[in-house]
């Protein structure tokens, strides 16, 4: 039985499908929740639906503020938190040839180098409480390739391989790191697609639907409780078979 009760967690990119879902999903499970975004309204707009819920602004694009707001984090929940769950990314998408640099390392910047700096800072919180999970959204496409999204398999790739490092890192300091590697899943993006576009990725999916939010959301309770304790360095596919690692 996963049971989160009483435990913190704090939950980047809060706002969006995924996120959403997880938020909703630890809340059941007895979690004491911290999420964050940069979207004020949204972000209100969870705290009034989740009671006791902490949500907190912030631009995880700003690295040289990162570990000041880890601090801030720690203070608000009355401790270090036991769980960390990296979902906050974007896409910039265009044609490798077509790409400028700066849509090349803006996706970098937010969705690879944002999350290193996010398990480095909680990481040095967790190694004092002796215990810890971190959970890294990462994405189908960084195993696959995907035309026009370079930068964006790029750096979910990057996730997979440093989590698997840190992972090594910081197992014998009862820290366990593992990566979620979602498929295509229904939010607000993919509502977005081309029905023609959308037939040809339902083709590729052998469960023939697209996934939801909670798929993910109960895979990142699985992580985040004791009953995955033995596991670390791992990514764990959500993706309807579309995709077989």
């Amino acid at each position: 039985m996963i049971d989160l009760k009483n435990k913190k967690a704090v939950i980047t990119g809060a706002t969006g499908g995924i996120g959403n879902s997880i938020i909703e999903k630890f809340y059941s499970e007895g979690a004491k929740v911290l999420g964050t975004g940069t979207n004020e309204d949204k972000l209100i707009k969870l705290k009034n639906n989740f009671n006791g819920m902490i949500s907190k602004k912030f631009d995880i694009s700003k690295h040289d503020e990162i570990e000041k707001f880890v601090d801030n984090v720690c203070d608000e929940l009355g401790g270090c938190p036991e769980i960390l769950i990296n979902n906050a990314g974007i896409t910039k998408d265009n044609l490798s040839l077509r790409m400028s640099q700066i849509e090349w390392q803006q996706v970098i910047d937010i969705n690879l180098t944002s999350t290193f700096l996010l398990c480095k800072f909680f990481l040095k919180k967790m190694i004092k409480n002796k215990s810890g999970k971190i959970i890294n959204i990462t994405s189908v496409v960084g195993h696959t390739g995907n035309v026009g999204q370079a930068n964006y398999a790029a750096s979910k790739s990057g996730i997979i391989g440093m989590s698997k490092s840190l992972a090594l890192e910081y197992a014998k300091k009862n820290i366990n790191i593992n990566c979620i590697s979602p498929g295509f899943i229904k939010t607000n993006m993919t509502e977005k697609i081309d029905p023609k576009f959308k037939e040809l990725i339902l083709a590729k999916i052998p469960s023939n639907r697209l996934g939801e939010p909670a798929d993910v959301a109960n895979v990142a309770a699985f992580l985040s409780s004791e009953m995955s304790n033995y596991i670390t360095g791992e990514t764990i596919h959500v993706n309807g078979g579309m995709y077989l690692g």
